[in-house]
């Protein structure tokens, strides 16, 4: 298990946030979706209707792995 998914809520460290995010050009207008951004170390995934609330955050070795799982589907 990563470093990060271990930690417990308490062991949480400040993650260096995004200042850019981007959301996919396949959403159009629709508005449940999802928004990625990235640092030089990690990238977060918010929600596009709450970018106050929570950002999932992966480490870019983490993200890497995802988005090539997502390439090898049929």
């Amino acid at each position: 298990m990563s470093e990060l998914w271990s930690r417990k809520p308490s062991e949480s460290t400040e993650i260096e946030q995004p200042t850019t995010w981007r959301k996919s050009s396949y959403s159009g207008s629709q508005s449940e979706c999802v928004e990625v951004g990235g640092t030089s170390d990690f990238v977060g995934v918010r929600d596009s209707k709450d970018r106050g609330g929570g950002v999932l955050t992966f480490s870019r070795g983490q993200w890497s792995e995802f988005v090539a799982s997502l390439q090898e589907r049929p």
